[in-house]
């Protein structure tokens, strides 16, 4: 799998979205692949952190479109949801490293990462429903117990993106570095969390999250659900319609 790069070096894990000419969208194999990576990650001992990157211009575009509407999620056990479980669930930390876009899931995936930095190009924006969709990955629920009720129905209703020092006030990232210098910072980060004891870590990552860990269950499986029946609908098949035959698309009669 060369569109998802696994490497670990002095107790890290780093996953990388390695497929820039098409900005970084994914594929259910690549979802496949980060799930994997991540039950790997929990079950090796020299794995003590992960972190999740991309290119300094792209961190990913979302789902592959084409893709999804050829093989949309079958159900819980489809590799999209086996990965957002896994990631919702994972013990160890997780670093996620964001230059540029980071769209639908590349912008979900992160309210289920310990620590995030992004480049000061960074956009994130979630336009589920510019796609006649639903959130994901527990996104309506940690989302809003972020921003606040307001600031997270503009970002969900609306799908507008929002630039990295929004994000940083809100408390989704950490800190804003330049996008050449983000992937080594986040690097050094986790070299600094590898070098901690590990039932330390856990632990406290354990009790921060442990009190919320099945209504984040609860929400994925609801939204799944959701999302599922949605994607059938007549607002889904225009919207993706319209995204494939490059034009706008038109609800007026939905």
């Amino acid at each position: 799998m060369t569109d998802i790069l696994n490497h670990i070096d002095q107790g890290v894990m780093t996953l990388t979205f390695n497929r820039v000419d098409k900005k970084n969208s994914i594929t259910s194999a690549m979802y496949a692949a980060l799930a994997d990576a991540m039950e790997q990650a929990e079950q090796d001992a020299a794995v003590r952190v992960v972190v999740i990157q991309g290119h300094e211009t792209i961190f990913s575009a979302g789902n592959d479109i084409a893709d999804f509407l050829n093989n949309p999620p079958a159900g819980q056990d489809s590799p999209v949801f086996r990965f957002l479980r896994n990631i919702a669930a994972f013990p160890k930390p997780v670093i996620a490293a964001v230059a540029g876009p980071a769209v639908g899931i590349g912008t979900t995936l992160l309210f289920h990462c310990d620590l995030v930095y992004a480049g000061d190009n960074a956009a994130f924006s979630m336009p589920f429903v510019n796609l006649g969709l639903c959130p994901e990955a527990a996104s309506s629920l940690l989302v809003p117990q972020m921003m606040g009720y307001h600031r997270a129905a503009e970002a969900l209703l609306m799908g507008e993106p929002f630039m990295a020092e929004a994000a940083q006030e809100v408390g989704l990232v950490n800190r804003v570095v330049p996008p050449l210098e983000l992937n080594n910072y986040a690097q050094a980060q986790a070299r600094k969390l590898a070098a901690k004891p590990i039932t330390s870590l856990t632990e406290t990552k354990r009790l921060m999250k442990g009190g919320q860990a099945a209504h984040i269950k609860a929400q994925m499986a609801e939204e799944g659900a959701s999302f599922g029946r949605m994607l059938r609908e007549p607002a889904a098949k225009e919207a993706f319609g319209a995204f494939m035959e490059k034009r706008k698309p038109d609800f007026s009669k939905l």
